[in-house]
């Protein structure tokens, strides 16, 4: 049966969006493993989000979990600008209302979630309270301001990723690497993908 996975974007650009190349190793992997995938933006960056998706995109008011077996976040600064308030206030950020909605639903649907780079994050702010199991590499700082929330900060290599089996949550850090080779960026997000696939 084919799995069915929304991906939430948060602009174009790695400065202001959604980090391009994490974003097409998702679409690439997702379509190589045989998913079927829709991408999803806050209506303010909609525009630039669909840049990535080739159009092909709604709004993330309309992400229902009942409608996926799984959801994606891709990383870039959109992630800590736009889906949360993380880049300015870290661990007492702000979710976006949609992001935490579609977060908790999925989590209590007990259906996968995976973030990539800096997403990781939201999951942190949203469900630190569980003491989940997560990753963006080996940034001391935010490994910090993670688990203020609660979280649990691992240390991960670019190429290799967490995954958090309770809570199905998986994540792998990618740029958050900044000198990444993009074929190591692509390696991490395509196996944390894999599993997050067979786990849907």
């Amino acid at each position: 049966m084919t799995k069915k996975i929304a991906v939430v974007l948060s602009g174009c650009g790695y400065k202001d969006g959604s980090e391009i190349t994490e974003s097409v190793s998702v679409l690439i992997a997702l379509s190589e493993l045989g998913a079927e995938v829709r991408c999803f933006a806050p209506s303010d960056q909609l525009e630039a989000s669909a840049r990535i998706a080739r159009d092909e995109i709604s709004q993330l008011s309309e992400l229902q979990e009942k409608d996926f077996d799984a959801v994606v976040f891709p990383g870039g600064s959109g992630a800590a600008k736009y889906l949360s308030t993380w880049a300015t206030e870290g661990s007492k950020a702000k979710v976006n209302a949609d992001v935490q909605r579609v977060i908790l639903a999925f989590h209590k649907a007990s259906k996968p979630i995976g973030a990539i780079c800096i997403a990781p994050t939201l999951l942190a702010r949203v469900l630190g309270h569980e003491h989940p199991e997560l990753t963006i590499g080996d940034d001391a700082e935010t490994a910090a301001e993670i688990e203020k929330t609660g979280a649990q900060h691992t240390r991960c290599s670019v190429d290799d990723y967490v995954s958090d089996r309770d809570h199905k949550l998986l994540t792998t850090p990618a740029y958050m690497f900044g000198h990444a080779k993009p074929n190591e960026v692509f390696s991490g997000i395509r196996r944390m993908l894999t599993e997050l696939v067979e786990m849907a």
